[in-house]
Order: C-alpha cells, then structure tokens, then sequence
C-alpha cells in the first residue's frame, strides 16, 4: 500500500521513523521541502506540487495539517493518526476540551500507572511510539486530531468544558465544538462519555455523566474535594483523573493524585534577584485559560504579557473580565494592534513591547515587591517562537537576567 503522510510534524515524523520498514517507504509532503530527498529511513520528501492523488492509497496528515490546505482537499483516502492505529490500540481513554487536556491525562496516567497505562497523543508520544501491548492508553487527544478521525473510538471519552479556540483553524466555535464532540457517534453502549452538561444530550450509545462545574463533578463521583491538593485552576483537573480512576478500578486514589507533580509552563512561579514574583504561564494559549490565571492572582495588581498568534478568535470576554482588576498590559507578537486596540476601548493601560524580552525589560522597571509579573499570553507562540515551551524557556531566561 503506498502510504501519504501530510506534513512532517512530530507524529508523522514518528511514523517514518518506526513504520517505514513494515509500511513504507512513506511519501512525506511539506511545503518546507523545496526538491525531491530522500531521508534516513527511505522515505521520500515531496513538496505539495508533486501530490498525485492517484497514485496515493492513503494519505494521514500531521494532526494540526490545516483542513483548507490544497492536500487535504485532493485527499481521496484521508484518515488521522488514531484511525491508522485503531485495529492495534488497547483499551483507550481520551481526554480533550480547550484546557486542562495536559493536566488531566497525565494526572490519570499517575493514578493507573499500577493497571500498566502509559500516555501519548497530543501530550507529547505519538501513537507510533506507543506499546500496543500495554494495557491502556490514556490519549491527550486535540481538535485537530478528533476532526480527522472517523473510525477509531475510546472506551472513555472525558470532555473539559470548551471555549472558542483555533477558530481560523476550525472556521468557528460551532465547527470547534462539533469536532470535539464528533467521536460520540462512534462510541456504544459499553462506553462512557464524560461531558459538560450543555452536551449531555448530544446522541450517543454511550453512557453519558454530565456536569455543570467542579462540585457537581465531584458529586456525581462521590469525591471528597477536601481531600485534594490541587486548587483551581486545577481542581477540575484532579477531580476527572479521580472520575477515570473511580470509573475503571472503583477506587479513589486521593494520596496518589496529591504526590502529582505539575509540568512546567503552567502558573510556574519565579522569583527574580529582588524577590519580586513571575509567573510563567506560557501554556494559557486561549482565553479562557488567561481568566483562570487572573483569577488566581485577583489580589494583587498584575502585570500581564499578552499577544502572540491569536488564532482568529475575538478578546470581548478578557478584557469585559480585566477591566474589574488592577491590571496593565504588555504587548507582544503578531497580534499587538488588535489587543491594544481592546485596551484602549476599555480604558486599560497598555504598552507596546514587540517582543518577549523587551516586555520583561519594561515590568521589572515597575514592578513592586507586592504584585505580580504574569506571561499568559492568550495566544499561540509560532508567530515569534518554535513553541509554547520555547517562549517559557526564553520568559524564565530574560527573568534570570534581571
């Protein structure tokens, strides 16, 4: 079978990497790829131009290969990561929504390491590196991802609550929503979907669980929320990766979940030379997320860098929310204009920086020993950066050096 894989991201990467001697070699197509190569493995490297889709049998794009891309709309036999790999998954819980995804499938991951789980998808392990073998495979698992699958389905689906994200990738939050709820249709009577309660009636064979917020979550499941760590915004977290447990094993495992301990990049707190606080919250690449973090630090007056890519979406709802805090902005990345342009329609002070650096550099000259210098940028890094890690990397560099 001649095999297409759509971009040379990290999950198409792994496929050429492992699969290339039982399914390849692979046509690889990415508008990076300016002449006709070969790799180390023998696959080869095509520019889009050269896409015939008669000579292709199937054709699997990298997760966010954007939908309106000229491949994808000459694709006759398209098909995602997880359809590619459905006849060999075990047993599967995924987890998605707009925030949390990380968080909660690696809190769940550390509750049934002892059932043998092991993690992939969207946090970090393609599939291809996966072990078939393993008892369960708890999957991060993207809007991106869920647009492209129409086979493969979980045997727990636990959705977080979703606001508007990747709307220029999507076209619109209903596209967005109607992704993240597309894998329902697939799922039987066996199976059980965790959804937010605006969901509950979308059809399905599943068993549906519904909930409004935390309380009711940790109701539904007999938690004692007092008997977690975590606080928001990562209670709701916690208390899922409980759900999961709760739904598989019937235990609750409240000592195991509080001996987690949180990834980088998320409400990382840093001191500087002068004792003052910085918080590296370069994963807040969406609004929601933001207010979350600006609810954490309310009381205090907070410094915030913002901008980057803002993925087509609109600010009303953040700053409706920050005009009631004690706030000032910094500005960075592509999307600069547009934020102060919502500044200045609610009156919020706001200083164009440009870059992450320059941002840094006009906080610690006003900075005070009681507030909080905040990146949550609300946007996704690609415009001035490799990734949202790099821009956490370089965030903590620039506060090392003050």
């Amino acid at each position: 079978m001649k095999i297409s894989l759509f971009g040379y991201g990290k999950t198409t990467r792994a496929m050429a990497e492992n699969l290339a001697k039982e399914f390849g070699p692979f046509d690889i197509y990415d508008d990076c790829f300016t002449k006709i190569a070969k790799d180390a493995f023998g696959n080869t490297l095509l520019n889009p131009k050269n896409f015939d889709r008669n000579l292709s049998q199937l054709e699997i794009p990298s997760p966010g290969f954007p939908p309106q891309h000229k491949l994808i709309q000459e694709a006759k036999n398209l098909q995602s990561e997880y359809d590619f790999f459905y006849d060999a998954m075990p047993k599967s819980v995924w987890i998605s929504g707009t925030n949390g995804k990380t968080t909660t499938t690696q809190m769940a991951t550390h509750l049934l390491a002892s059932i043998g789980a092991i993690m992939g998808g969207n946090v970090g392990t393609p599939l291809a590196e996966l072990n078939p073998y393993a008892r369960l495979w708890v999957l991060e698992t993207s809007s991106f991802t869920l647009h492209y699958t129409h086979t493969a389905k979980p045997e727990i689906y636990a959705l977080l609550p979703l606001s508007a994200d990747h709307l220029s990738w999507h076209g619109s939050f209903e596209n967005y929503v109607e992704d993240k709820l597309s894998v329902l249709k697939r799922m039987n009577e066996c199976d059980v979907a965790i959804l937010p309660k605006i969901y509950a009636k979308t059809p399905t064979k599943a068993r549906i669980i519904s909930y409004e917020d935390e309380k009711d979550l940790a109701h539904n499941f007999d938690i004692d929320t007092q008997k977690i760590s975590f606080k928001s915004p990562f209670l709701l977290d916690a208390i899922m990766a409980l759900a999961i447990e709760k739904i598989l094993l019937d235990t609750l495992s409240y000592e195991l979940l509080n001996s987690f301990i949180m990834e980088p990049n998320k409400l990382e707190e840093i001191k500087d030379k002068k004792n003052r606080l910085w918080v590296n919250d370069t994963k807040a690449t969406n609004i929601s997320a933001v207010i979350a973090a600006l609810k954490f630090y309310k009381d205090k007056k907070i410094h915030l860098i913002i901008g980057g890519d803002d993925k087509g979406v609109e600010f009303d709802n953040l700053f409706d929310f920050m005009k009631g805090l004690d706030i000032e902005l910094y500005v960075i990345g592509i999307s600069a204009e547009k934020i102060l342009n919502y500044a200045k329609r609610v009156n919020l002070k706001a200083y164009k920086c440009e870059i992450l650096s320059k941002a840094v550099s006009e906080i610690s000259n006003r900075l005070k020993a009681n507030e909080v210098a905040l990146l949550s940028p609300a946007c996704a890094s690609l415009d001035q950066f490799s990734s949202y890690l790099e821009r956490g990397k370089v965030f903590k560099e620039c506060v090392n050096k003050i």
